[in-house]
């Protein structure tokens, strides 16, 4: 055998990582990469109600977005609502973190069960049983009917939305920041302690700073998937009050005008890449200058 056929051990160690990494590559780019390629596409292609989608290049479907205040209300909308999920699922995601990571066995497994159960039922179902909690004669309604308060006016609000997805959401928040705590030495926060800084002190000094990796991680998943949910929206939301998901749906399947839902659905998403970048790069910066 020649020197040519035989594979030098360097070389073999240069290429096993491609070769190992070759067939979630491919996945990555068929099921990722090329969809989404299409769908840039597609959004400019022209379209006419009567011929459908054409074969014409155009940036007019992403002109008639960007200067619709009907579209750029649903815009702001959607980044408003994914915003205030996000504040509120890392206020109560947070500290039901910390004390998870205190916990003892049995009952932190217990504990961790019951934050991440929800997840084992479907969204669809949880969002019906939202529904009928926050209706005119739900049990949130007749509650304070017992009071003699009137009725409030909950489902198909922006505030069922966001009870809705901060319910969806918060596992999300609560898992990434458990398992930064989990790594952190609780002699650390003890000492602390014993030198005489208060609970409050320890947290905003000790933990919090730590934790920051992980508080990063939960909120930019949980904006994310807010930004981007589609069914919450669309039965707690109704088809008045639309986010961006639902338009791009009513383009695709009602509309039947796929080069704007195209467009639409690349803007949200360029829209969310840049604030999920920005808000990393700030987070990260604050927290290697308090870690050191």
């Amino acid at each position: 055998m020649t020197d040519s056929a035989v594979i030098k051990p360097q070389t073999l160690r240069q290429t096993a990582p491609f070769i190992l990494s070759a067939p979630s590559m491919l996945f990555f780019i068929g099921l990722v990469l090329l969809p989404l390629a299409l769908t840039v596409i597609l959004s400019f292609n022209t379209y006419n109600y009567t011929t459908g989608v054409g074969d014409g290049f155009t940036i007019s479907n992403y002109v008639k977005v960007l200067q619709d205040e009907y579209y750029l209300s649903i815009f702001l909308r959607t980044l408003r609502i994914a915003l205030i999920t996000t504040i509120i699922a890392m206020i109560i995601g947070v500290p039901e973190a910390y004390i998870l990571s205190n916990m003892r066995k049995p009952w932190r497994s217990i504990f961790l069960l019951v934050i991440i159960g929800p997840l084992l039922v479907s969204v669809v179902v949880r969002t019906f049983g939202w529904s009928m909690l926050l209706g005119r004669t739900g049990l949130v309604n007749s509650t304070l009917g017992i009071f003699g308060i009137e009725p409030l006016q909950l489902l198909y609000t922006e505030t069922a939305i966001i009870i809705g997805l901060v319910h969806i959401m918060l596992p999300f928040m609560v898992i990434p920041v458990w398992t930064v705590l989990q790594k952190l030495d609780p002699t650390v926060e003890a000492a602390a302690l014993t030198l005489g800084a208060s609970r409050f002190t320890a947290l905003r000094r000790i933990v919090f700073p730590q934790a920051m990796l992980g508080i990063l991680s939960g909120s930019l998943i949980v904006f994310a998937l807010s930004a981007s949910a589609f069914a919450i929206p669309g039965l707690l939301g109704g088809r008045r009050l639309k986010m961006a998901a639902t338009v791009v749906y009513d383009e695709f399947m009602i509309e039947l005008n796929w080069p704007l839902g195209a467009a639409i659905a690349i803007i949200v998403l360029v829209a969310n890449l840049a604030i999920m970048l920005a808000y990393n790069r700030i987070i990260e910066r604050q927290a290697k200058r308090k870690l050191g």
